[in-house]
């Protein structure tokens, strides 16, 4: 019975051996790559954390230059952030706020630079939607009415359609088309949320062009 179990037992060794030398390697390399996978994951994650905290610390530090005034010191950390973190929501936040400060300084042009690159760079919608809505309104006040209208033409998430058609409504209305002004408008208004506070300002922007606001547009189905 004894030297039976022995043989049983030296065929499966010698089926194991087998088994081993044909897929052995392959079995082997499988697990090499699934462990380097695992720490290739570990390694990413641990990266874009130590990333966002860097980042984070860098908007602080343009957060805190930007209430000294100091525009020097703005300009560079601003640099520093879109040269090192510019895939960031820190980044983008950053760069809607440097675009206020040139502004409220009376330097359009850069204001203007710090929204272009911010509708260009990021990769958010939302972000996008609002730098090319200050972008468009920078043009306007310059007088650049077909670059606005351009920059508006262009792909836009829809909860911010109506605020693009407010916007074009405004560019219109500035060269003198009342009419494509007022069909603006009334888009605007069937696109926006009645318990939007702006909703009265684009009432009496369709009053100065003699529209009713609910009866316009109870009456314009096909305006768009």
């Amino acid at each position: 019975m004894a030297n039976n179990l022995d043989l049983e037992e030296q065929e499966q060794l010698d089926s194991l051996k087998h088994f081993w030398r044909q897929y052995g390697n392959l079995i082997s390399w499988g697990l090499i790559l699934v462990m380097a996978s695992f720490a290739g994951w570990n390694a990413y994650q641990y990266w874009q954390r130590s990333q966002a905290a860097q980042a984070a610390a860098m908007f602080d530090e343009v957060e805190r230059v930007v209430v000294t005034g100091d525009m020097a010191k703005i300009e560079r950390a601003f640099t520093d952030m879109k040269q090192k973190f510019s895939g960031t929501s820190y980044a983008q936040q950053a760069g809607l706020m440097v675009a206020k400060v040139y502004l409220d300084a009376g330097r359009p042009a850069e204001a203007r630079s710090a929204l272009v690159w911010l509708s260009e760079m990021t990769s958010d919608d939302g972000y996008q939607a609002v730098a090319k809505l200050r972008l468009v309104g920078l043009l306007f006040e310059s007088g650049s009415f077909d670059e606005a209208l351009k920059l508006l033409s262009s792909p836009f998430p829809d909860e911010f359609k109506a605020l693009v058609s407010d916007r074009r409504g405004d560019v219109y209305l500035a060269q003198g088309k009342r009419t494509e002004a007022l069909q603006e408008y009334l888009a605007a208004e069937k696109l926006m949320d009645d318990q939007m506070q702006y909703r009265r300002l684009l009432d009496v922007k369709l009053a100065s062009l003699g529209a009713n606001p609910k009866q316009a547009a109870s009456s314009t189905e096909g305006v768009k």
